[in-house]
Formats: structure tokens, sequence, C-alpha cells
């Protein structure tokens, strides 16, 4: 597993980097490594760090962080939107060269379902797959693996949400969630930015030599 790593730092707001396998938060009991446990390590974060933005364990990019009252202004910009998201996802299916998905998806904490959005839009037809460029324009639980898989394009990688027959084989598979968060636009200007994993560049590399689409 790669390294986290510090993107931009302010006095209250803080992005990082975070690799595909680390959870952002410390699991129960406090046995497995974490993305905030990392930062007070490494870069003796204040122990109020917090991540503002959610990132699932298998998905790899940026986490918004803030500390102090950067906690409740960054909470403010995304609850008001102005947290621009940007992921990159590997879907099965050739999907249309743009789309937005209007679903509300269930929430068990409040027992009901809650509105969302995303939209996306297709960068390459590779054979039965499609690479995309993805923004939620909503922050619900697993919103963009569940909206994907609802409309029939589930992303490479998914167990949880993932295709409901087998899907075909997908050549040079890195054995991982194909979803990255690569961009994250922040209302005091930072336009910050995180390239593809290695393993996932390889594996598009890969493809795009076996169809000869990008």
């Amino acid at each position: 597993m790669a390294a986290p790593r510090l993107i931009s730092r302010s006095e209250e707001i803080w992005v990082l980097e975070k690799p595909a396998g680390l959870a952002v938060h410390a699991a129960a009991g406090g046995h497995a490594s974490d993305l905030l446990s990392w930062a007070r390590s490494e870069l003796s974060a204040p122990p109020e760090l917090a991540a503002v933005s959610r990132l699932d364990r298998e998905t790899s990019g940026l986490v918004l962080c803030a500390v102090g009252d950067g906690r409740g202004l960054a909470g403010r910009w995304l609850a008001e939107g102005q947290v621009k998201k940007r992921y990159l996802a590997l879907v099965h299916g050739r999907t249309h060269r743009k789309g937005v998905i209007r679903r509300p998806l269930p929430d068990p904490r409040r027992r009901r379902p809650l509105e969302a959005v995303t939209r996306y839009r297709m960068l390459a037809w590779l054979g039965p797959l499609s690479y995309l460029e993805v923004r939620p324009e909503t922050g619900r639980r697993h919103q963009i693996r569940r909206h994907l898989q609802g409309v029939g394009h589930p992303v490479v990688g998914d167990a949880r949400h993932g295709p409901r027959r087998p899907p075909r084989r997908v050549p040079g598979f890195p054995g991982r969630l194909w979803l990255h968060c690569h961009r994250l636009s922040l209302p005091d200007g930072r336009e910050l930015e995180s390239p593809l994993p290695e393993d996932l560049r390889v594996h598009l590399e890969l493809l795009s030599e076996l169809e000869g689409a990008i």
C-alpha cells in the first residue's frame, strides 16, 4: 500500500491524500492504522484534526480535513455545496457520453431516502468498460457506487455494490475498487489534484493498449 501524503495545509484546513486500503478514522479497538493517526504521527497534526469529507476505505484520493473553527467552516462549505469533488472511475458497460443520476438513496440512520444527485462524463470507452469523471452534487454514503450500480454500470472491483451477474473478466484487474477522488475545488480558491495511483494508471494504460481507445 502506498503512503498517504499531505497535499495542502493552512492554519485550519488540511487536505490529505489517502491510498486505497487505509481507513480515514481509527477502527474499533484502535488496532488498525488510519489516515488521521498517520497525520498526527507523521505531520504533527493537532489531536482534534478531523475528516470533514468522507472516503471509503477502498477508495483512494483527496480527503478534506479541518481543525478548530475550520471544522465548522468546512462543514458549511459541504452543506452548501461549495466544495466541488471530482472522481475518476472505471465501470462495467458502455455509458452515455454524459449523464445525471437523480435517485434518492435510503439512509438507515434517518430511516428515509435522501435526495442524491451524481453527474458523470465519459472519458473513454474501453471495450465493455467505460472510464468516467464523476461529480457527486450531494454527499450520501457510497453515493457514487450505489448510483452507478443502480443504472447498470457498477464500478469495477466493487464487491459490495457490484454487478448483479458475474461480469466479464477484466484484463489486468488491479485487485481493488476502481474509484479515485482526484480533484477538490475549495471556495477559498484552492484547486487541489491527486493523480491516478500507480496501479490504476498502469491498468488504464494496459486497457488502452488492448483496445486502442485512448
